[in-house]
């Protein structure tokens, strides 16, 4: 039995709009560059997970099932996992590290394809759900017409806005430094910068979040081969160990609950770890909308609760060469919807030192990626021993 889970190699598709190529081809485009880095081969791969796993009811959503890739890339596996029911995307990840730390496969592919962009251009081919009634999830949120989670995640930010008078300015600082971040990274879907005069003149997508605030839809895969302790003499790269893991779910129901999940799981994640936020070198936050990785700051330690907008101001503390380096590949408001599973792509590039022209100063040796927010959340700590 490992007794500590690692995650050696990473890979990751091209980053597009629209794209021709089939989303299996482009998540065995990503496998294909982990395996490269980790030095491993397809028969050495005995585990597969990912979130949410094929949704044949919404194929731009996620395109690709665990089954498929098994199939298609001829994976023995003694390990599989695919489904919605974890603690958002990452979750996929930590219950790869709990499997090898169980001793129920030793090299697990993790990956998520999205397919949005691509979907939407092409209806014919992927289309959109359509339903006669509503059910599960959907029954709490659209009879109020919240068919997109910028309503209700707009409402948390509001109350930041009326309690602890966070400012358009101060928010503003993460599209701002994600953009920034972006045109440093030669796979960032977003080549453009981005000014405050742009932000605070773009219009209204649900108060106080604008255009700016949100991703874009994108076609992409992202692959992150988690390992066992004992096998990591199997593999060429530096390994970066998963050094503690923490998740949270909210019920859904009519009654929105007080606290976004980002908060429980971030009081939960330094419960299992000897680190402290004091020794994180960079974060990567999720950032479906700029205000959730404002959440993941308070949440997580990095400022009290209410205090993260005045954190951020100015932006020179999220900054590459700030204090706290945030989404140093431009997060997915600036590199595309990747749908978390690329911020433990870029953690374990930074710490590895292969991030380039946006490669943090220093030394860096922790770090922190993360996953949604809303109801669904999940955090990684990820250390270079």
């Amino acid at each position: 039995m490992a007794t500590e889970a690692y995650i050696t190699g990473v890979g990751q598709s091209q980053i597009g709009q629209k794209l021709a190529r089939h989303p299996l081809l482009l998540t065995l485009d990503a496998f294909k560059e982990a395996l490269d880095e980790a030095g491993l081969t397809v028969d050495q791969i005995d585990g597969v997970a990912t979130y949410p796993g094929r949704m044949g009811g919404y194929l731009g959503f996620s395109p690709v099932g665990v089954d498929e890739v098994i199939e298609g890339f001829g994976i023995k596996a003694k390990w599989r996992l695919g489904g919605m029911e974890l603690s958002a995307q990452l979750g996929a990840i930590a219950a790869a590290a709990d499997a090898v730390k169980a001793g129920h496969a030793r090299h697990v592919m993790c990956f998520r394809t999205v397919y949005e962009a691509a979907a939407m251009a092409r209806p014919d081919e992927y289309p959109m759900p359509k339903r006669g009634r509503v059910d599960g999830m959907s029954q709490w949120t659209a009879p109020f017409n919240a068919t997109s989670a910028v309503t209700w995640t707009a409402q948390y930010a509001m109350r930041h806005v009326k309690k602890y008078g966070l400012t358009r300015e101060q928010l503003a600082q993460i599209a701002l430094n994600d953009r920034k971040n972006a045109l440093l990274n030669p796979r960032a879907l977003v080549r453009e910068p981005l000014s405050m005069d742009q932000y605070m003149s773009a219009r209204m997508i649900a108060s106080p979040l604008c255009l700016f605030d949100c991703d874009r839809f994108s076609d992409a895969s992202t692959v992150v081969i988690v390992s066992a302790g004992d096998a990591v003499d199997e593999v060429k790269c530096t390994p970066i160990r998963i050094a503690a893991s923490a998740g949270a779910v909210d019920r859904d129901s009519w009654d929105q609950a007080e606290w976004m999940a980002s908060y429980a799981t971030g009081r939960e994640l330094w419960k299992h770890t000897d680190y402290k936020p004091k020794d994180v070198d960079t974060v990567q936050f999720y950032d479906g909308f700029s205000f959730l990785a404002l959440t993941w700051l308070e949440a997580l330690g990095f400022c009290e609760v209410g205090e993260g907008g005045r954190f951020i101001e100015g932006g020179q503390r999220i900054a590459i060469d700030g204090e706290l380096p945030l989404n140093t590949f431009g997060g997915q408001i600036g590199a595309g919807r990747l749908h978390g599973f690329g911020f433990a792509h870029e953690a374990v590039t930074q710490l590895r030192g292969n991030g380039g022209e946006r490669q943090i100063p220093g030394d860096p040796k922790v770090a922190v990626a993360t996953s949604g927010g809303g109801p669904l959340a999940t955090a990684l700590l990820l250390a270079r021993d």
